[in-house]
């Protein structure tokens, strides 16, 4: 790689360490080019991308985020995850490994905070922020839907009384 290229590949880093919500780190030894693509599947079904780096770069674009922590997870063959959401890159990172053991989480981090991997594996298990969108909505809209239950109630009985009175009546 000449140095425009190793150039534009530190903005990049630099860039996703920045804008990330999270990181994740793993080693993919061993992994074949399918399997590759699959990971690369799994992490975009979850808004999340993987990215194979070169170790010296990610260091220099790190700038000290992380301190030698996260500096040291940077050996042998690494690919990262990211995702504007935080959960995102774990959750894709940890199914994929689950099914396949050549992909190693190594760990991570999220903002300036570092995460070994069973923090990565705690942050795999929280719900992603669409869930969480999803469930305060319908937190939201329960009790208007049980509002409008309660006054309509009072009407459908009003309106059944009425009824057995017709059907008496006619009958």
């Amino acid at each position: 790689m000449d140095k425009a290229g190793k150039a534009e590949s530190l903005k990049m880093l630099t860039g996703i360490f920045e804008g990330s919500g999270s990181v994740v780190i793993a080693r993919y030894t061993g992994l074949t080019v399918a399997e590759m693509t699959k990971l690369r599947g799994m992490l975009r079904e979850q808004g999340a991308e993987a990215k194979v780096v070169k170790n010296r770069l990610a260091k220099i674009a790190l700038d000290g985020k992380g301190g030698d922590d996260v500096a040291a997870m940077f050996a042998d063959q690494t690919v990262i995850a990211y995702a504007s959401d935080p959960v995102a890159a774990a959750k894709g990172a940890a199914d994929f490994a689950k099914d396949n053991d050549k992909l190693v989480i190594i760990g991570g981090f999220m903002d300036d905070k570092v995460l070994d991997r069973s923090g990565i594996e705690a942050l795999a298990k929280l719900p992603s922020l669409d869930q969480l969108r999803g469930k305060l909505i319908g937190l939201i809209q329960a009790p208007a839907t049980k509002v409008a239950g309660v006054v309509q109630a009072p009407a459908g009985q009003l309106a059944r009384l009425f009824s057995a009175y017709a059907n008496k009546d006619a009958a």
